[in-house]
């Protein structure tokens, strides 16, 4: 559905949305975590809006719903705050194409959720990411972001990395 909306909205000269929250972790999780929703960072809703129009949604609240496809859309942010932001193209027939947040920022948006309002579910995610992924993580990348300080969890960060380091020499 997302690389059908981007086609729309690119099709129509505007910028793609990007895939974030429960749906990239999901992805990237490769599906040990599921979502009920999409959610997306799109810098122009009303173009996103009239896509979803177009596709049978009706916007109830801050979702966009459409009952035949069981599917509800939610556009919680208009960009990212960083334009140097990784991001994920995943590429499918006939041309189309989704963005998906790059997964440096989701545990930076996890590991948020996992110290901040101790969410235990945010922490497996993070340390299963980290297991999954840690040798082809962006360590710098997420030094800069994670010491930032509305974040301040880069320690966290790290100390994940040496339990899950630890953890497979033990093994």
């Amino acid at each position: 559905m997302v690389s059908l909306i981007s086609a729309l909205l690119e099709k129509r000269g505007k910028v793609p949305p990007i895939l974030i929250g429960g749906c990239a972790l999901s992805y990237y999780s490769r599906e040990v975590y599921f979502t009920a929703d999409i959610d997306l960072a799109c810098s122009d809703r009303e173009s996103l809006n009239q896509v979803l129009m177009d596709l049978g949604f009706q916007k109830e609240g801050r979702y966009w719903f459409n009952d035949d496809l069981a599917i509800a859309v939610e556009a919680p942010a208009g960009i990212l705050v960083d334009e140097d932001a990784p991001l994920e193209v995943v590429e499918f027939e006939e041309g189309l194409s989704c963005q998906i947040l790059g997964m440096e920022d989701l545990l930076i948006d996890r590991m948020n959720a996992c110290k901040h309002w101790k969410s235990e579910s945010d922490c497996e995610m993070v340390e299963l990411l980290v297991t999954r992924y840690k040798e082809i993580l962006d360590w710098d990348y997420l030094k800069k972001k994670a010491s930032r300080p509305e974040n301040d969890i880069y320690e966290e960060l790290l100390e994940m990395k040496r339990k899950v380091n630890d953890e497979n020499q033990e093994n």
